[in-house]
């Protein structure tokens, strides 16, 4: 694909999304949406369906997409897996806790940090649109605190901008935590920086709390409009590759062979057409695993299955995913958790950040993984408070940390004894 092609790619999907939040409500009600949404705490889990509407949220997801896209095009940044997986990522979140307003004082901080090193921001571009996963401290800190007025909005840009700034350095830092087996590392240290400025925000008296809002009532029309999407995914990697032999034989081959272990580009891996054809084949086998488990598609949900759609080009392929949910499914069936529920089904979902566990060990050691994770990440967001939106990374982190040096010391003294 050249580069029309690939820049005519990267904005269909946000521009859908415009087109059909503009037609789906009234424009009076479409304002009205859109300010309940940007005054919203938006941290875990406020689902901007129930707050705003169908219309508003698909309009928000719409405008964040594009103006990643637009950064993307502004920096002269190549189209590729890890960008793909970013953009969607974010669209996927602009479903819950990320909106047009609280994104930029993270983009203001990276920004920040690579004037102090004297290097590009495109350098740090990456990380600028997954460290959105911060989005929800200011808004928390302008919409939820004590604080009212231009105070709380200089705190909340204050601290927006500190998280911002320290996700550069921490990131690559926390990758050797994990080694690469946790594939939100940004959620990770999203976690780390979260918790840390969520205790400090504590300690005065600034009250942060997970809190539930949830939809339920767009799942149908969602379910069409998701499902049309993949389809049409998969039917590009055919038009993309006109003859079809090279996609399926090759490019889905080498993809399917990658462990999905940091970093793994599956545009340069297996090329653009195959790419496009996993990402639609991850969409709907999320959608059947969420329809197969009684779930609805909330804003939390569609945001997990559009994030695994934007991994599905950077990691993420049905060989190293499927152990993962099912390891989750068997922990659902077994632990104090309903199945059906909303929390165990994004845990799902997102659980699927451990891929490369299944990828690099098989398929048992997949399914320990989703079975651990589950426990894990139902545990840890009282410590960021839930302003860490990519809370299944910072479980994910700790889960290969501890599960990866046990599987290696074991295969290591098997293979002494062999």
């Amino acid at each position: 694909m050249n580069k029309k092609h690939q820049v005519l790619f990267i904005f269909l999907f946000p521009v859908l999304l415009l087109v059909i939040g503009f037609i789906a409500d009234r424009p009076s009600d479409l304002m009205y949406g859109m300010g309940k949404i940007l005054v919203s705490p938006s941290i875990l889990l406020h689902d901007y369906l129930t707050i705003g509407g169908l219309g508003a949220t698909f309009v928000n997801a719409g405008i964040c997409g594009i103006i990643c896209c637009l950064m993307i095009i502004h920096q002269k940044i190549e189209i590729n897996g890890p960008f793909i997986a970013a953009v969607f990522t974010v669209i996927g979140f602009s479903f819950f806790g990320k909106n047009f307003l609280n994104i930029w004082p993270i983009f203001i901080g990276v920004k920040l940090y690579a004037l102090t090193q004297k290097v590009p921001f495109r350098n740090y571009a990456l990380v600028a649109l997954f460290g959105t996963t911060l989005a929800p401290l200011g808004s928390a800190i302008a919409f939820g605190s004590w604080l009212a007025g231009w105070p709380a909005f200089g705190v909340a840009v204050l601290f927006g901008t500190a998280a911002g700034f320290v996700l550069p350095p921490l990131a690559s830092h926390m990758l050797r935590f994990h080694d690469g087996y946790n594939i939100y590392n940004i959620g990770f240290t999203g976690g780390i920086i979260g918790s840390f400025l969520t205790a400090l925000l504590r300690s005065f008296d600034f009250t942060i709390t997970a809190s539930t809002q949830l939809s339920g009532q767009f799942t149908a029309v969602i379910t069409v409009l998701l499902v049309s999407f993949f389809a049409f995914l998969m039917v590009l990697g055919f038009a993309a590759d006109y003859r079809g032999e090279r996609m399926l034989s090759e490019g889905l081959k080498k993809i399917f062979a990658s462990s999905g272990r940091l970093v793994s580009d599956f545009t340069s891996i297996g090329g653009y057409p195959s790419t496009f054809f996993n990402m639609g084949m991850m969409g709907i086998i999320s959608v059947v695993f969420v329809l197969a488990l009684g779930g609805e598609l909330n804003g939390p949900v569609v945001g997990g299955i559009l994030t695994v759609v934007g991994f599905a080009a950077f990691g993420k392929h049905p060989k190293n995913t499927l152990p993962i949910l099912a390891g989750v499914v068997i922990a659902s069936s077994l632990k104090i958790w309903s199945g059906n529920s909303t929390g165990v089904i994004i845990a799902g979902l997102f659980s699927t950040t451990l891929a490369p566990t299944a990828g690099q060990y098989g398929m048992f050691v997949g399914v320990l993984a989703g079975f651990f994770h589950l426990s894990i990440v139902m545990n840890v967001g009282v410590l960021h408070g839930g302003v860490n939106l990519y809370n299944n990374g910072f479980a994910g982190g700790f889960v290969a940390s501890f599960l990866v040096p046990v599987i290696d010391a074991l295969k290591k003294r098997r293979s002494h004894e062999s």
